[in-house]
């Protein structure tokens, strides 16, 4: 499709936004914890998975927390027993690096922090800047019976570089060991003083608590540096994580904003975001697993639909696929197709492939096309290069466990898989507004 403008509502205050709600989220569990507290504060409830959901109800504006992930709905208020699903997914996580068992070590003074390469990063991208420790502790709890806590704390680390007077062919092509060059450094001292996990109970949410209770965790290294609008005309955007918060936002925001219409609409409003799609999504946090089944079946459950009738709604049902994609980048242009060839600020984009790495088809674009029209916002279609081999996302994964015709979509980035990322401040408004559109179809 030809570009067309962006959509007038205000792209500024909407990256912005995205940046606070980044900033909120050094890590999955983070960003779930972040995107329940905007849901509460727009009437939604949270349901335990553990209790029954019949007494409390799954009509009207509901979430459930699951580790890393969230799933949120808002209902119609006449819902019909074949009432079909508008889904978002996304996911919460992003690649770097996650702290491994027995995590302190010293080298010649310096502390450092045992970790492991989580995913697929641009392992380059994160030496020589300051980054954060954040993620979940375990604790033992009072009773002794296990308790969750969050930790994140302030710029405390970095994988330094060697300098170039020790490696003279390193702008030749520098070669990173996984194991041996990003274990970052944290602090300097003896060995006696230095100890990882204290530093994370120092920062636990709530208060500092003793290292001696920490029974396990889930910590991940973010980058510190605060998301920054920049460029001619304030137009760009660079941001840690942006792959794939952009889209948890996105969706996170439009069911926010749209839960009222929904409400007195025909389609259930799904945000999805799952942990763990950057290692595959086999979790039960992540969109291989059961989680969006088994909120799927609860909620046709609470509203006494018939095994039939969820069916039914099922195959009614809709899911945007909303991950990140790549813009054409300017000093690599035969990287990309050579006709297809997506550029900043002219809209989301509409990921294609052959080999259905990506899900969607031609009447899932008629659908995204739809949206997009009736939000006012120009898209553009994403295909490889046949030389590039494509990536993937949630989008095949969902379709295949549910059946559910899925569109994978997305904002285009430079600098993808980078410790901090790029994109156009329109594009980010433009994909709030199509989930916006989508969700109240």
């Amino acid at each position: 499709m030809d570009p067309r403008p962006a959509p007038t509502a205000d792209p500024l205050s909407t990256a912005e936004d995205l940046g606070r709600y980044v900033l909120d989220s050094p890590s999955s569990f983070h960003a779930a914890h972040a995107a329940a507290a905007r849901l509460e504060e727009a009437g939604f409830t949270r349901l335990d998975e553990t209790v029954d959901w019949s007494g409390t109800g799954v009509r009207g504006r509901r979430y459930v927390l699951r580790d890393g992930a969230l799933i949120a709905w808002a209902t119609p208020a006449d819902v019909t027993p074949a009432a079909g699903f508008r889904i978002l997914g996304a996911h919460t996580d992003s690649p770097g690096f996650k702290l491994k068992p027995r995590p302190t070590t010293t080298a010649h003074a310096w502390y450092q922090a045992g970790v492991e390469v989580y995913g697929g990063p641009l392992l380059n991208s994160w030496l020589d800047r300051e980054l954060r420790l954040a993620g979940r502790l375990v604790l033992r709890g009072e009773d002794g019976a296990p308790v969750e806590r969050l930790t994140a704390t302030g710029p405390v680390a970095r994988i330094p570089q060697l300098a170039i007077h020790l490696d003279r062919e390193a702008n030749k092509g520098l070669q990173l060991d996984r194991q041996q060059h990003v274990q970052p450094i944290w602090g300097v001292g003896q060995p006696e003083d230095a100890d990882v996990l204290a530093l994370l109970a120092e920062h636990a949410a709530g208060g500092a608590v003793d290292p001696a209770r920490i029974l396990g965790y889930d910590v991940v290294l973010a980058d510190a540096q605060r998301p920054a609008v920049f460029g001619h005309g304030g137009t760009l955007l660079a941001s840690g994580r942006l792959d794939n918060l952009s889209s948890v936002h996105a969706g996170l925001s439009a069911l926010v904003r749209e839960a009222q219409a929904v409400e007195g609409g025909r389609h259930i409003a799904v945000l999805a975001a799952f942990d763990h799609e950057e290692i595959g999504s086999g979790t039960r946090s992540g969109a291989a697993g059961p989680f969006l089944e088994d909120v799927l079946v609860r909620v046709a459950d609470g509203l006494g639909r018939t095994a039939a009738e969820h069916r039914r709604a099922l195959a009614g049902s809709v899911c945007l696929s909303a991950d990140a994609g790549h813009l054409v980048h300017p000093n690599y242009q035969g990287h990309h197709d050579p006709v297809n060839r997506p550029v900043p600020g002219a809209g989301p984009l509409l990921k294609i492939n052959a080999d259905q790495r990506y899900a969607t088809d031609a009447v899932g674009a008629g659908i995204w096309a739809e949206a997009c029209g009736r939000a006012g916002v120009g898209y553009q279609e994403f295909v490889s290069n046949n030389r590039v081999p494509c990536g993937s996302t949630i989008g095949p994964i969902t379709a295949a466990r549910l059946g559910i015709r899925t569109i994978d979509v997305g904002i285009g980035l430079l600098s993808m898989h980078s410790a901090r990322e790029l994109c156009h401040v329109d594009d980010v408004a433009a994909l709030g507004a199509v989930a916006g559109a989508f969700f109240t179809a």
